[in-house]
């Protein structure tokens, strides 16, 4: 996530409750993108530095656990700008202008000049953040879709351009070689089926097929994979998109949520100020008076009830909006009821880090050499397969 200010329960309902439940369930690597916030903030670095850690904070608050996670600053591991430089040599530019959130960004923050190569560029370096950990599996919304789409592309472009070495058939007739002949010829077989005949179910008997031959070593394994599908071998890994199951809760005008459109409620945001906003949001035009009858579906405090109340809840705001049997104070006011009850323990959560903000920086420290470890040894298989480990 980005640093721009403070999150919001968009964050919270759109990705922070699903990354606490894949916590423990996977290994997960969670950054704060300090880099990315310059992309659109790059004129106002003073926004980046101080919401850094209090967005790790919020991060906490909404209980993801550093015993089961990796947290860690983006800008902290340089291996992320030198995948991106390595990536943007070999990426067509048309890739980058076609993503969907290019021009929609630039549309909707017209007040900032985003017509420069970190904007352009910021998929790419997203790319690179997700394949430098070899991730199988990115959590992201639908609309996100396209970024994952982006960066398995240029995962697979990666692994064809670099994937192979001059050498690469004498290596796989030397392995080959030393097979009882019904094995080689099996392994050519498989090799014909998957390249000729587009056999895509060759691949998945591979791996159990090489379990015959223990002594080959994982880059062997790669090679094989590499002759029998005919492609590159997987220096990077190309990641599939983990559709969230989230909540989708839209700001308080009915956009999207967003600090940059002034329509949202920070996850930490104090009592009164989250009633004020919530009572003051846009209702049914229909409804002018007590008396007027309403429609839910026209209503933005519609879309905050299918979030936070139960079926019965629903039942009662619809019955009383259409027959003006309740007043919209009354029905925002269940609204932020429940906004305030699902936020105490994450309020509760905070406070140990408010309090000592040195135990944020220890976690995010710890965070970053794990983390950069992993980093580490994907660049030196990057730069052995691009020939830059001279």
């Amino acid at each position: 996530m980005r640093p721009t200010g403070a999150l919001h329960l968009g964050h919270y309902h759109g990705a922070l409750k699903n990354w606490v439940r894949l916590q423990s369930e996977m290994e997960c690597f969670y950054f704060v993108a300090d880099w990315h916030a310059l992309t659109t903030h790059y004129e106002d670095r003073e926004v980046v530095e101080r919401n850094v850690y209090e967005m790790v904070i919020d991060w906490l608050a909404a209980g993801l656990d550093p015993e089961q996670c990796t947290l860690f600053l983006q800008s902290r591991l340089p291996e992320h700008a030198e995948l991106f430089t390595l990536l943007a040599m070999g990426t067509p530019l048309s890739w980058l202008e076609r993503v969907p959130t290019y021009k929609d960004q630039q549309q909707q923050l017209k007040d900032k000049d985003l017509s420069t190569y970190g904007f352009l560029g910021y998929p790419l370096l997203q790319a690179a953040d997700i394949l430098i950990y070899r991730a199988n599996y990115v959590p992201v919304g639908e609309d996100q879709a396209s970024h994952v789409e982006l960066t398995r592309e240029a995962a697979r472009r990666f692994n064809d351009l670099y994937g192979r070495r001059s050498d690469d058939k004498e290596r796989v007739a030397a392995l080959l070689a030393a097979w009882p002949k019904e094995d080689a010829r099996y392994l050519n077989s498989m090799a014909k089926k998957r390249q000729e005949l587009g056999d895509e179910t060759i691949l998945a008997k591979l791996p159990g097929f090489l379990t015959k031959f223990p002594d080959l070593t994982e880059d062997d394994k790669a090679l094989l994979t590499s002759f029998v599908s005919g492609k590159g071998k997987a220096v990077l890994v190309e990641p599939q998109v983990l559709l969230t199951q989230a909540s989708k809760l839209p700001g308080l005008d009915g956009r999207k949520m967003s600090k940059s459109y002034g329509n949202s409620i920070a996850i930490r945001e104090d009592a009164a100020s989250i009633e004020k906003k919530v009572r003051e949001m846009p209702t049914d035009p229909a409804r002018v008076k007590r008396s007027d009858k309403g429609d839910p579906a026209k209503c933005p405090v519609w879309q905050f009830h299918l979030v936070y109340s139960d079926k019965a809840r629903q039942q009662w705001v619809t019955e009383g909006c259409t027959s003006a049997g309740i007043g919209c104070i009354e029905c925002k006011k269940t609204v932020s009821d429940a906004i305030l009850i699902e936020q105490q323990p994450m309020l509760a959560r905070a406070k140990p880090y408010v309090d000592n903000p040195n135990v944020v920086r220890e976690i995010v420290d710890a965070g970053c050499t794990r983390a950069r470890k992993v980093a580490q040894d994907t660049m030196y298989d990057v730069r052995t397969a691009i020939g830059l480990n001279y």
